[in-house]
């Protein structure tokens, strides 16, 4: 037991790391992305539709790609930006690359919610785009936002326990390595009962604070 134990702090730890950094680099990427598209988009402040036609088909086209497909497509460039492609440093490049599309049709889908008289108003108060999608459109949709973006963290962390599968290291290896080579049946369920924990405390946390971001309305 005590061995078995000793063996999950360090992939965890791994996994906790690949997770909280792809999540920065993916909201970096897709939040903009998400603005751009719902401003773009046919109900949005700003229509151009083959522009974001073009888009549209681009995250439709990254979010269907499989990951362990993409992530072998970016070895190269996990190579030339890390200097390695094996390892938790080395995953946090194609985990943001397949999570940004995501993070992107979630910001768009809740500015898309907000109610269309809140944005009446400001506008008859004569405030200019910017103003519009940083001081009504984001505030408004807050709690949906961080509801979006604790389901961006749990799908982050089932990739990176798929990233495993060829040296991302983490909780995936950790399973791989002692649970399908070694037969170590224990050494898998408890890297998945981790990977489980992790799931649930993720969200929880984001609704507990989108309730509170709603009740503070």
């Amino acid at each position: 037991m005590l061995a078995l134990l000793s063996l999950l702090p360090t992939p965890t730890l791994q996994t906790i790391y690949m997770t909280l950094l792809s999540t920065f680099f993916a909201s970096v990427l897709g939040f903009p992305l998400g603005i751009f598209l719902y401003t773009a988009g046919p109900s949005g402040l700003h229509p151009m539709l083959p522009v974001y036609e073009v888009l549209s088909r681009i995250v439709n086209l990254f979010r269907s790609f499989p990951f362990i497909i993409l992530m072998i497509l970016l070895i190269p460039l996990s190579r030339r930006i890390i200097g390695t492609s094996i390892g938790p440093t080395a995953v946090i490049i194609p985990l943001s690359i397949a999570a940004a599309p995501f993070v992107a049709r979630i910001v768009e889908s809740d500015l898309a919610e907000v109610d269309s008289g809140v944005l009446l108003a400001a506008r008859a108060m004569g405030s200019t785009t910017f103003q519009i999608i940083w001081k009504v459109l984001i505030p408004e949709a807050l709690p949906a936002l961080v509801s979006g973006l604790a389901l961006t963290i749990i799908n982050l962390i089932g990739y990176s326990a798929m990233a495993g599968a060829i040296g991302g290291g983490g909780l995936g290896t950790l399973a791989i390595n002692y649970g399908y080579y070694r037969f170590q049946s224990d050494v898998m369920i408890a890297a998945v009962v981790v990977i489980l924990v992790l799931v649930e405390m993720v969200q929880l946390a984001g609704t507990m604070i989108s309730r509170k971001l709603l009740s503070k309305r």
